[in-house]
């Protein structure tokens, strides 16, 4: 055995910790492979979760009920979990979690982000400082907790701007401001949605430039502060003021996987904000003077894109997040080339789901999977009253990207959707978290 085979040898005995589970059509894939591999290298998998648990039962050895959105209560569960066990690995792919999550590798001494790499992709205000300290191009951006900071910011930068809570994620509570008109109502949107988060975050705004140019996210795992790409999504988003993501696709053979100023960019900013361990969804846009980061998230991409990935690649995310989470490089080279992508449903209107069809295998040309996002009953609402409101998801593959396109519309054209018309939400009503993202007890 070669040192660095030595220095990446998986532990074969003791506990991997994951904090949240998430809904078994987002996450089941990859805990599946995870839990294999686990339990191949002879490893017990424990997971604390803030429900009941039901799918997940398969495939962990312990699963501990805990309010995980309370810090003082996920640090006390975790400390009584040490007490017991050998914690030799942590994995953390919700977002809110993420910041505790990583915060506690580090007081367990298992591999992670690192204290100040979790602080860095967290904060988005961290980031851009950050990032902009190390010399990589930035936006004008500036911090702002009330409506005259951000009139301010905004005049200082110069308009356009884009406003965003300082640490959600899935493009909630984005607004772009073409002018003063709109800066207001785009503050209040903006902030809003910042109060969901539970973490010190809250509560406050980021003014930044608008970046113009075709938006990518790249996923990447970091192995002892080395950044390996694994795949990259080309994302399609709505029309502005808001960033309402509807799609991805990931192609095996995109060029800019191969490009060596966007894999420079990616690795300095890794090096920059410190991150030691993990895996990370980098938001960038293409801009006519080179790739710029919209942010570095300390977790894998959402909205299925690590699926999508494994089909276009073959590469396998649950084995990868395996292989960080105990220390081990993971093996990042493509075993097939292929084309995949993602297509969500979304309503024309603010509308009541009253009942959903969604394609099965074999009704559309390379559909690989299809499901709805909400149950009956479910009120969708648009931007600003909510955000993701999806109904469905279809996801198809080709060897093409024009033909995975192609595929894409026939599989979504086969959705049925069955809504009634709601009135706009109570001027005073509280920003709710969208359906579609939230796991709940059976």
């Amino acid at each position: 055995m070669t040192q660095r085979q030595e220095a990446d040898a998986v532990p074969t005995a003791g506990t991997l910790l994951v904090i949240g589970s998430g809904l078994k059509e987002y996450r089941e894939y990859l805990v599946g492979p995870m839990s294999r591999r686990a339990r191949a290298a002879g490893l017990e998998l424990l997971l604390v979760n803030n429900l009941r648990p039901t799918w997940q039962r398969e495939y962990f050895d312990e699963i501990v009920v805990a309010n995980v959105f309370d810090t003082e209560v996920m640090n006390a569960t975790v400390r009584e979990i040490a007490a017991r066990r050998t914690i030799v690995g942590l994995l953390c792919w919700d977002e809110p979690l993420v910041l505790d999550a990583g915060l506690l590798a580090a007081e367990l001494g298992v591999p992670g982000l690192s204290v100040r790499g979790v602080r860095g992709v967290r904060d988005k205000d961290r980031t851009r400082t950050v990032l902009t300290a190390a010399g990589l191009r930035q936006p004008g951006f500036a911090l702002t907790a009330d409506l005259d900071e951000a009139r301010a910011a905004a005049e200082r930068i110069g308009y356009p701007v884009v406003l965003k809570p300082r640490a959600m994620g899935a493009s909630i509570g984005v607004v772009f401001a073409a002018d003063a008109g709109e800066l207001d109502a785009a503050f209040d949107t903006a902030l809003s949605a910042s109060w969901v988060d539970p973490g010190p975050y809250r509560a406050s705004v980021i003014v930044e430039e608008y970046a113009g140019g075709p938006e990518i996210s790249v996923d990447g795992a970091v192995h002892k502060g080395e950044y390996l790409p694994l795949f990259l999504a080309r994302k399609y988003s709505s029309d502005e003021p808001y960033f309402e993501e509807v799609g991805h696709i990931v192609d095996a053979a995109d060029p800019l996987l191969a490009d060596p100023v966007l894999l420079e960019v990616l690795a300095s900013a890794h090096r920059a904000l410190g991150v030691e361990d993990g895996i990370t969804h980098t938001e960038l846009r293409l801009t006519d003077r080179g790739p710029l980061i919209i942010e570095v998230n300390g977790r894998l991409g959402g909205d299925l894109i690590p699926l999508l990935g494994r089909i276009a690649t073959g590469l396998e995310p649950g084995e990868v997040l395996f292989d960080v989470a105990v220390g081990r490089r993971p093996e990042i080279a493509p075993t097939r080339a292929a084309v995949a992508g993602i297509r969500f449903g979304y309503p024309e209107q603010d509308c009541r789901l009253d009942a959903l069809t969604v394609p099965a295998a074999g009704d559309a040309a390379g559909l690989v999977a299809a499901a709805p996002m909400a149950p009956p009953g479910t009120v969708l609402r648009l931007p600003p009253g909510g955000y993701l409101a999806r109904h469905s998801f279809v996801v198809c593959e080709a060897d093409t990207l024009a033909a995975c396109e192609q595929r894409l519309d026939a599989a979504a054209a086969l959705v049925r959707l069955d809504a009634s018309p709601v009135g706009p939400p109570a001027q005073d009503a509280p920003f709710a978290m969208p359906a579609g993202l939230l796991d709940v007890d059976q």
